[in-house]
């Protein structure tokens, strides 16, 4: 896929999960969890198809996993839950922002580092990095979402599923 195509394509999901998230969402863990493995597994389908790669692209690729994902659990921990209809809710906050800004700096920082130490351009793939980070985020959520006791939102039916129900 053309890589401004993919980067728009990914900034438009981002957007649209951080508007949902803005305003509040409940919290279910289909919406919760399919996104970041999803991206996660394109990323890392993206790079198992990456020729050439060596073992110090490899080592940082995997750093960078790390660190996105860390930086995903951090981000995880500022998101505000609270109960709404009997079900778990999540609210981005202002600290989220914070946290969600510095992390795109320090990933910035550690592309450009990798870079600069001659990593393979594919060896970081974009969508990898964004599915890591957001699945680092619902892993905190997740798990601060089951310690407060609330139950998760249900799964909302999808268009789709809702078709076959009428007439």
């Amino acid at each position: 896929m053309n890589g401004w195509l993919l980067a728009t394509l990914l900034t438009g999901v981002a957007v649209i999960v951080v508007i949902k998230r803005l305003r509040g969402e409940p919290v279910n863990a289909r919406d919760l969890f399919a996104p970041p493995v999803i991206l996660t597994a394109l990323g890392l389908t993206s790079l198992a198809k990456t020729d050439h790669l060596t073992g110090p692209d490899l080592a940082w690729a995997g750093t960078g996993a790390a660190l996105g994902c860390a930086l995903g659990v951090l981000r995880g921990a500022t998101i505000q839950l609270s109960e709404r209809g009997g079900a778990l809710w999540q609210r981005y906050t202002g600290r989220t922002f914070v946290i969600a800004a510095a992390s795109l700096l320090i990933m910035a920082a550690f592309g450009l580092l990798a870079e600069k130490m001659g990593t393979h351009a594919h060896a970081r793939p974009l969508q990898l990095s964004i599915g890591i980070s957001f699945l680092g985020e619902a892993l905190a959520v997740g798990r601060r979402g089951m310690a407060t006791g609330i139950p998760f939102a249900p799964e909302r039916s999808r268009p789709w599923q809702r078709q076959g129900r009428m007439g």
